[in-house]
């Protein structure tokens, strides 16, 4: 499945009540609805589900190489 989103449709994929969980990272979407570390839409109490993540991936112990792994639905737009 790919599709666009824009921000504010983005914010509804927030891993809540049965909600998917999505993220974005430089224009991309991905599904982390079944990772571990994003339990109920939140990543270590850091990051939400339903957030684009471009400009906080410099404060992460890790680079984007971490989106690698994730299923990627769509592309975020402005």
């Amino acid at each position: 499945m790919s599709r666009e989103f824009i921000n504010g449709e983005l914010k509804s994929f927030d891993g809540k009540n049965g909600k998917p969980a999505y993220i974005s990272y430089n224009g991309a979407v991905y599904d982390v609805s079944d990772s571990a570390q994003w339990a109920d839409g939140e990543h270590f109490g850091m990051h939400t589900a339903g957030d684009d993540l471009t400009n906080g991936i410099d404060a992460a112990p890790h680079g984007p190489e971490v989106f690698d792994i994730l299923p990627k639905v769509g592309v975020l737009k402005d």
